[in-house]
Formats: C-alpha cells, structure tokens, sequence
C-alpha cells in the first residue's frame, strides 16, 4: 500500500502544515477607532520599520500621543521619525489614516477596510494600492488591485500610498536555499512532486509513461482520488487547432 496523498496529509493537519503564527511580531491592522477619529485626528510617530517573517512588506510600529500603538503596513515613503495623522481631519499626506470617504477621486491608498472598525482587509501586499474611483454621500466606489470596482462604507479607513516593498517578485528565487526560508515562514508543503511522476502505489496518476497533460477526475470522486484537474470544462487539443510540430 502506498503512503497517504500530500492534500489528504494537508486537510488532516499535523505539525508539518501547522502556520508558525508564534514567530509573527504581532496583529498588522488598525485599533478599534476611538471617539477622536470621528471629530478631528490624532497625532503618532514612526518608532521603527520591522520584517514580519512570512510577509513581504515591511511593517510600521506607530505611538500615538494618547499613549497606544499600533503595527500597520507601511506604504512608501514611510521612515523612522515621520509624523503621521489618524482620523477624519487627517491631511491627505502619504501614511496618515483617513476614513475612506474623506479622500478625493483619484488618490491611491492601501490597507483599505472592509468594514468600519475591521482592521485593514484589501491592498496589504508589497507593492499593491487600491484607487477611490467616485464618491456618494452613502457610499465610496475604490478600484482593487484586481481592477474589480468595490462598493464601501465611507467610514471605512484605509492608509495613503502605495505599500512599500514593490517589485519583490521580479528578483528571482535563484537557490533552493532561498525559496526553502520562504516557504518555512508560511507554512507551505515543499517541494510538490507531481503525481504522473509517481508510481501507482503512491498516487491516483502514478505508473505507466507520461502523457501531455494532466488526468481529468469527475466531480464526484471521493476524497483521495479527487486530485488534479477536478471536473474540466474541456479536455485535449482543440478543433481545428494545428497539431505543434516536434
């Protein structure tokens, strides 16, 4: 008998796919808003720029003058020492917190909220902004960084600027050594080893040559067998389509 499917070890768990969530250097999102936010703005300062292992951008550690602090992702820009504003009389600088309906057509934020109070939810990648496309009295349309358009709340705050570390994935990994620290911070399983590279002991696609192409499974398989290319619209090579030449 061959041993148990790598997404059958995933889903039952263990110390293996276990999230190192001990080694994060804390909770990146905004504080629950106060009384203040809402009336006129509060003042903070830049302690440090830290590495939040797992993560690609780096994260701000801001004090505020009412003695709180808080981490957020830091958008561009952003060095020790900045003063920076949090509330709905904020001025449109890069780094301060506005509610989302205070912030003019056209101006590119990050760390935006889903909800009020809520933290911080869409555009917190490095490199990654989301744009206030239009305003209503009810409502604030921002363009993801999909370039889906998004409905919020008006109360929903988000940081001015793009998020700092941009370009991160143009540098190739080069070494194994170096995809092996990534991947250990995030808890990913790997290296991946194809299941047609298998044999048929240890995989559903194992034994026999190596087709072109993955192996169709219909929706309806059980767990185990349910791997690979689940239930496709459409199989092998199109009509009409040139065969390549080898």
């Amino acid at each position: 008998m061959g041993k148990r499917l790598l997404v059958q070890r995933r889903g039952r768990g263990g110390s293996v796919f276990k999230s190192p969530s001990w080694i994060r250097i804390g909770k990146v999102k905004y504080s629950s808003p106060t009384k203040v936010e809402y009336t006129s703005s509060i003042k903070g300062k830049v302690e440090a720029l830290l590495h939040d292992p797992g993560r690609g951008c780096p994260v701000a550690l801001i004090r505020f003058e009412d003695g709180s602090k808080e981490f957020i992702v830091a958008p561009e820009g952003l060095y020790v020492g900045k003063i920076i504003f949090k509330g709905i009389n904020a001025p449109l600088e890069k780094g301060n917190i506005l509610p989302v309906g205070r912030i003019p057509e056209g101006t590119a934020i990050c760390n935006v909220e889903s909800r009020p109070g809520d933290g911080g939810k869409f555009a917190r990648s490095s490199g990654s902004y989301a744009m206030v496309i239009a305003q209503s009295t009810e409502r604030t349309i921002i363009k993801m960084p999909s370039g889906k358009m998004k409905s919020l709340d008006p109360k929903c705050r988000a940081t001015i600027g793009v998020v700092a570390g941009g370009g991160r994935i143009e540098k190739p990994f080069v070494k194994a050594g170096t995809k092996y620290h990534l991947v250990k911070r995030k808890a990913w399983k790997w290296p991946v080893v194809r299941g047609k590279a298998m044999v048929a002991a240890s995989h559903p696609h194992g034994g026999g040559h190596h087709p072109k192409g993955g192996t169709p499974v219909p929706r309806t398989a059980p767990p185990g067998q349910k791997v690979g290319h689940i239930a496709p619209r459409r199989t092998g090579r199109k009509k009409g389509t040139p065969r390549s030449k080898r």
